[in-house]
């Protein structure tokens, strides 16, 4: 992609992002390694366990209709697609038994 096929929206991204310089050049440079990581970045069972529980806290769970009707739907529709495979599969095993007695 040329920079003339870029909008003003991706130009100031661009340039916001630091790929482009304020004349609208890409900007090259040498590529940076990724950072090692060090046994610093790793945090405690127990840092682990209070972040978890801090996330969670933010989740938005569904109340208890809302979860009866989603299982409702769920358990029908397993019940029908399992129907319908199993009464192909029993199409399929009547003609193939027919098809190999008639021979």
């Amino acid at each position: 992609m040329s920079m003339d096929e870029l909008n003003r929206e991706q130009k100031r991204q661009l340039r916001k992002m630091g790929a482009l310089d304020e004349k609208g050049q890409p900007t090259r440079g040498p590529r940076q390694a990724p950072a090692a990581k060090t046994s610093e970045d790793r945090v405690g069972p127990v840092q682990y366990v209070n972040e978890v529980r801090d996330e969670m806290r933010k989740v938005a769970w569904p109340k208890w209709p809302e979860v009866k009707r989603m299982s409702i739907i769920v358990l029908v529709t397993v019940v029908l697609y399992t129907a319908y495979v199993g009464g192909l599969d029993s199409l399929f095993g009547l003609l193939s038994g027919w098809l190999y007695q008639n021979n």
